[in-house]
């Protein structure tokens, strides 16, 4: 049986942005949960959240097998879904959202990712897509 293409072609691509992603969630929440440890606000632990399912998201897009396409199925869902609740729950109690000191938002996700563009909403609807095309 032939192995899955998600990490070819538009894949590669997808592969590089949620790389980025993770790297930028990585480094934001390792920045904010170092500068407030050990109480870290709950917007700092999505932040470190979300650094964890990019990465997975990334490596299981990458390698492309059957096993790896599951996990990004599941891991691509789950971030849509976080992306979907945080994007709520901003919009409903933005001072939740706000950095001790500072007016921005804590999180990728906060406001649907309208700090990153909207790539965080549209990121895994496009995830979603891509491993439906590439079965």
């Amino acid at each position: 049986m032939p192995e899955r293409a998600t990490g070819r072609g538009f894949g590669r691509v997808l592969v590089a942005v949620y790389g980025l992603f993770a790297l930028a969630a990585t480094g934001r929440s390792v920045l904010q949960i170092s500068q407030t440890w050990p109480h870290p606000p709950m917007p700092f632990v999505l932040s470190a959240v979300a650094a964890v399912i990019y990465l997975v998201a990334t490596v299981a897009l990458a390698r492309g097998d059957r096993t790896s396409a599951r996990v990004a199925l599941v891991t691509i869902s789950i971030e849509l879904l976080g992306v979907l609740a945080v994007g709520i729950w901003s919009y409903a109690d933005p001072s939740a959202f706000v950095a001790p000191g500072s007016n921005s938002d804590t999180t990728v996700w906060s406001k649907f990712g309208q700090g990153y563009g909207y790539v965080p909403l549209v990121l895994p609807i496009v995830g979603l897509w891509w491993l439906r095309r590439s079965r």
